[in-house]
């Protein structure tokens, strides 16, 4: 028999007994949620964690409302530990050399994890007065972060109150699951829960009304959510900034955008009084 004739009779008969699974097979089946079911909000009254959509600098300096919006949420705090995950290792040095001119020029002291590893590099997450994700291939960070065994230290001390910031990818490992990623799923993950801060998920580099890339970027999260109707998406410009700090969520600096309905919403700097109600419906830990 020609192969290929072959290969279509298989198809066909494959496809012949998918339509003959009892119903309740197959109602089971399409009841599979696309995302995990691991994902779920961590939260606790002393959580500030604070987010960008990525390019926050220019000039090699912190974009002016990105700058304000660290000291806020900052404060006293200046020594900072660096999570840069998001890219190889090979380029951990580089990102490092590059990361802390910029911050010192705003009075941090910035060192990032990789320089310790296994129980060494637990002990430093446990004595960080706080943290800066930084942006790159969100999948390679979301895996590192387990493969290192820094996923769950990080949480608690987190969820404990150290402030936590997070741009691009770090952005999205804050909110529920990666789900709204513009990455390639360059490498495998666990799974996708994130570290589940905020309760929505993220999408980083968010174009602005009337830009070339907005329509696409719009029909892409509609998309997203006509297959998880229940997902809220965040999309997060360049330079934009939203922060949770005492049960409350607010947008320190725009253009941030809300998907939780038929359209997107372009949110006000303030509150957003539909992702406070959530975070404040989750019991505390």
């Amino acid at each position: 028999m020609n192969p290929n004739r072959r290969l279509f009779l298989k198809t066909i008969a494959a496809l012949g007994a998918a339509a003959t699974l009892p119903s309740l097979a197959r109602a089971a089946a399409a009841a599979v949620a696309p995302f995990p079911s691991g994902a779920k909000l961590a939260t606790s009254p002393r959580v500030s964690v604070m987010v960008s959509g990525g390019t926050i600098t220019k000039d090699g300096q912190f974009l002016p409302a990105v700058g304000a919006a660290h000291r806020l949420h900052y404060g006293q705090r200046k020594k900072i530990l660096l999570f840069l995950h998001a890219s190889l290792p090979v380029d951990w040095d580089g990102a490092e050399q590059k990361l802390r001119p910029i911050f010192a020029a705003d009075g941090y002291d910035v060192e990032s994890v990789h320089h310790w590893s296994g129980r060494e590099a637990i002990r430093k997450i446990e004595e960080a007065e706080a943290f800066f994700v930084s942006g790159g291939e969100t999948f390679l960070l979301l895996r590192t972060l387990h493969e290192t065994g820094q996923f769950e230290p990080l949480r608690a001390r987190v969820l404990a109150g150290t402030p936590y910031n997070g741009s691009s990818a770090g952005c999205n490992i804050a909110g529920l699951h990666i789900g709204g990623t513009n990455d390639f799923p360059v490498v495998d993950v666990p799974g996708r829960a994130a570290l589940g801060f905020f309760p929505c998920v993220f999408n980083p580099h968010h174009p602005k009304v009337g830009e070339p890339e907005y329509a696409a970027r719009v029909n892409k999260i509609r998309n997203l959510r006509r297959v998880n109707p229940d997902e809220i998406v965040m999309g997060m410009g360049n330079g934009a900034v939203a922060r949770l700090h005492a049960g409350r969520v607010t947008v320190e600096a725009g253009p941030v955008f809300l998907y939780d309905g038929p359209a997107p919403r372009e949110l006000p700097l303030g509150e957003v009084p539909e992702l406070t109600k959530l975070v404040a419906a989750e019991p505390r830990r």
